[in-house]
């Protein structure tokens, strides 16, 4: 067996066997799609004349995915780091590469299940959630949207020590983020001058291209501007993650 496979397989069997971790990473988006649906459950935003779960929906879901991505490889890198678990991986033949793809690769794998579960959920009567024609779409902007925050979470997870340390830095990030970026509340009803600071922040280009695909709130070339978007931070975050990244708390 790879290295990849090997170390690809060991992180999947660890996050199955963790129940808390699997049923939170699952649940907390739904949580929020639950209470804001039910919140504004019939209702339009005035400003566009859309249904709120148009926004919701989209945001929330793009919100969770990122927010896995994030928490995921962060914590792993710093449990590792913290243990010389990666220390020991490095006296090995096993490449830099081997190590963050297997994590990149599970990270998409939960996105995509998240996503599936998230807008089945969503489709139901109570959500009315109703998708566009160009809804496959969304699966590679989740791609694109995992792998920029992945890259993130790689950043927290090298300059993190402890595990609350790695959740006080991935909250201040991922919080205000969702907040600025329209996941909890549409952009539409934003001043347009919050609209404008928003095209610095990540969340928002993928709650944009989610939104477009899913339920046809854009054309296609705001879609390839939320993939443009998310491809040119994967490459900034990954190029700073691969700067800092760091094998063992000893150096």
């Amino acid at each position: 067996m790879s290295a990849f496979a090997a170390l690809g397989e060991a992180g999947y069997r660890a996050y199955t066997r963790d129940k808390t971790t699997l049923f939170f990473t699952f649940a907390f988006p739904m949580l929020f799609l639950v209470v804001f649906g039910l919140i504004f459950s019939g209702q339009d935003v005035e400003q566009s004349g859309r249904p709120y779960i148009s926004y919701i929906a989209p945001g929330v879901l793009s919100w969770g995915v990122a927010n896995a991505a994030v928490f995921g490889v962060g914590f792993t890198l710093m449990q590792w780091r913290r243990d010389d678990i990666l220390r020991l991986i490095r006296m090995t033949p096993t490449p830099l590469s081997a190590i963050l793809g297997s994590r990149y690769v599970l990270a998409v794998g939960i996105g995509v299940v998240q996503g599936v579960v998230f807008v089945a959920v969503a489709l139901l009567p109570m959500f009315g959630l109703e998708l566009s024609g160009g809804w496959p779409l969304a699966v590679p902007l989740l791609v694109l949207g995992v792998t920029a925050f992945l890259a993130l979470g790689a950043i927290v997870g090298s300059f993190c020590r402890t595990p609350e340390a790695v959740a006080a830095v991935a909250n201040c990030l991922m919080v205000p983020m969702a907040f600025l970026s329209g996941s909890f509340y549409p952009l539409d009803a934003m001043p347009s001058w919050l609209q404008t600071v928003s095209v610095v922040l990540p969340l928002r280009h993928l709650n944009d291209g989610i939104s477009a695909a899913l339920t046809g709130s854009g054309s296609g070339s705001d879609m390839g501007l939320a993939a443009a978007g998310l491809v040119a931070f994967a490459a900034v975050f990954g190029a700073v993650a691969f700067r800092t990244f760091r094998w063992s708390d000893r150096t």
